[in-house]
């Protein structure tokens, strides 16, 4: 549900923790944005952050770095046309607000002759898909450590082959504040934990390493037995099932990708070039596309901000606006882009509720949230079945991405060898290299297992990162070139 009430809670806390202890209230706010306004701008806000965040480590059964930092400040920006001025401060005061008004102000030359008047505030509307508590007191420190010693322990006897165990705990308390110069006043405190396990396996003088973890918005409480125990053993499996992996085949051949984090091809083969300012600028292979077949039938892709207590997802992004559930792709048909308010407003077109930034320092631009593939018909192992020869991939490492082509190389950091519709032996050292566009039209069995990930995805763009999230079903795909080892 979408309303006031939710915005109008969070600004009591926004407030409490940026405006009140620098003697700062909505006054100064108006005073701020009326300055830059006093130039013809089309756009100004204010944004204020505040944000906590801790960080454990173990390795080799000892916890050894523990990190805590308090980061706060305030990004003032002015868009004229699609030109951007931009100024931030980490000392939040009423004269470093003026400065950085009075600063920004210059992209524009023209001054109105008349007093500029900012609109009058109306309380933007708000989702909740998330608590509003501070994760890191969820937990207390003895807690933390002892949490992570058992991830350690319980590696450890899984197998005697398990050489190393490392394994990280984090946690981020995120108070946002946006003032805009057409009067909206938003606000969100953002929840962020995360647990990481990696280990390393070793037999015979081969090492393979394997991870797994989570995250979300939410407090430590979530990370119960039962899910400890699952993370371990899906590291501790990969790393072992990577002891065993032979050299890939290469060459053109039916490819078959597991469901939830497989959708990171997803996410940085389509997802990117469907955001709103490559599109604008023309600098996508979809750029112009819209009502367009892009990909097979059966193929619909959503951005999604409003999945309760995902990484990805936002109560209101970093421009104040309510997140959305975008349909990008539909039945293969292009839809549409992912946009922030100066995109949208270029292109003629309505904001997404994708406008995000890294933090107060960083102007926001055009991101993803939970980027995902809706579910088939098909069961995942009559997909598998279906194989003649080719790669069963379930999970995969880092990749690089031409938004301008296209074209995308992964690694697949967990693969399986297929022939006759039976998984033969794990590969390792697997590639997929291939186009984005032309990588959709390939889909030809879609399954009925669709999965989002864990919550541990981090996307980076033009040196900003931002958490989000992704997902897929089972995907069988035909004729798609594999870089091997064999």
């Amino acid at each position: 549900m979408i309303s006031r009430e939710p915005t109008i809670e969070r600004l009591g806390v926004a407030k409490s923790l940026l405006l009140t202890p620098f003697g700062l209230n909505e006054a100064h706010l108006s005073r701020a944005l009326a300055a830059i306004k006093a130039h013809q701008v089309d756009e100004a806000d204010l944004y204020f952050q505040y944000t906590r965040s801790e960080g454990w480590s173990l390795e080799e059964g000892i916890v050894k770095t523990g990190s805590f930092s308090i980061d706060q400040g305030v990004g003032v920006r002015a868009v004229s046309g699609e030109k951007t001025a931009f100024a931030y401060s980490d000392d939040i005061s009423e004269a470093s607000l003026m400065d950085a008004a009075n600063t920004v102000r210059s992209i524009s030359a023209a001054a109105q002759d008349k007093k500029a008047r900012v609109a009058a505030k109306k309380i933007a509307s708000s989702r909740s898909l998330y608590g509003g508590l501070d994760p890191i007191a969820s937990l207390d420190s003895t807690a933390k450590v002892a949490l992570l010693e058992k991830v350690e322990k319980l590696a450890r006897a899984k197998d005697l082959r398990v050489a190393q165990v490392m394994a990280g705990l984090a946690a981020e308390h995120d108070v946002v504040l946006v003032a805009r110069a057409d009067g909206t006043l938003a606000a969100d405190v953002r929840p962020l934990v995360r647990l990481s396990v990696t280990v390393i396996a070793e037999q015979k003088g081969r090492r393979e390493v394997g991870s797994a973890g989570g995250g979300g918005r939410f407090g430590f409480a979530y990370f119960d037995d039962a899910l400890i125990e699952r993370y371990v053993d899906e590291a501790v499996t990969a790393a072992l099932t990577n002891l065993e992996a032979r050299p890939a085949p290469a060459g053109e051949m039916t490819v078959v990708l597991g469901p939830g984090w497989p959708g990171i091809l997803l996410h940085e083969a389509i997802g990117h070039g469907l955001e709103g300012d490559f599109n604008r600028k023309g600098s996508s292979a979809f750029s112009g596309r819209i009502g367009q077949r892009v990909a097979a039938k059966g193929v619909t892709v959503l951005d999604d901000g409003t999945i309760t207590d995902r990484r990805g997802s936002l109560n209101v992004d970093d421009e104040g606006n309510t997140s959305g559930r975008n349909v990008l792709i539909e039945d293969g048909i292009l839809k549409g882009y992912i946009q922030d308010a100066m995109n949208a407003r270029l292109m003629g077109v309505k904001p997404t509720g994708n406008g995000r930034r890294e933090s107060y320092a960083h102007v926001p631009i055009p991101r993803m949230t939970n980027t995902y593939m809706l579910g088939g018909d098909k069961p995942p192992e009559e997909i598998v079945a279906s194989i003649k020869k080719g790669l069963y991939a379930t999970n995969f490492g880092g990749g690089q991405v031409d938004i301008t082509s296209g074209k995308f190389v992964f690694s697949a950091s967990q693969a399986y060898w297929v022939e006759n519709g039976k998984i033969q032996y794990p590969v390792k050292g697997a590639t997929l290299v291939g186009s984005g566009p032309e990588c959709l039209k390939r889909v030809s069995m879609i399954g009925n297992d669709m999965k989002l990930d864990s919550g541990v995805g981090t996307c980076g763009k033009e040196g900003q990162s931002v958490p989000v999230g992704v997902g897929q079903p089972t995907l069988r795909l035909d004729g798609l070139t594999v870089g091997g080892t064999a």
